[in-house]
């Protein structure tokens, strides 16, 4: 039997990366967003040629938001520039998905799109 919360959830994120992507496919060659969700983790990226060798793509993740069953609650992450992931402190968590992709969505403190 398919887990429906984790199909709501995954459309809600899909969704919301569509939303974000480059319409022109010429475009989506040089920046585009794409997202990866394991039904705990949700980790979203940009995908670009890297710097030096345009022929090799790169993913460069900018959010992360992670489920908490037993809590019912999402957590939000945002990526220091040191690599590694730090709470987002206006808001870090939520019991609903679509209010943390809101704040993503938002962006007041330039975390996630910079």
């Amino acid at each position: 039997m398919k887990n429906t919360t984790i199909d709501i959830n995954d459309s809600t994120i899909k969704k919301y990366v569509e939303s974000l992507r480059p319409e022109n496919l010429e475009i989506r060659k040089q920046v585009d967003i794409g997202y990866s969700y394991d039904g705990k983790i949700v980790i979203l990226f940009e995908i670009r040629p890297e710097w030096d060798n345009p022929k090799k793509m790169q993913q460069i993740e900018f959010a992360k938001i992670r489920h908490y069953k037993s809590r019912k609650e999402w957590n939000l992450y945002w990526m220091r520039a040191s690599g590694k992931w730090e709470l987002y402190e206006p808001l870090p968590k939520s019991t609903h998905l679509a209010k943390i992709i809101e704040i993503i969505k938002e962006d007041k403190h330039d975390c996630f799109y910079g």
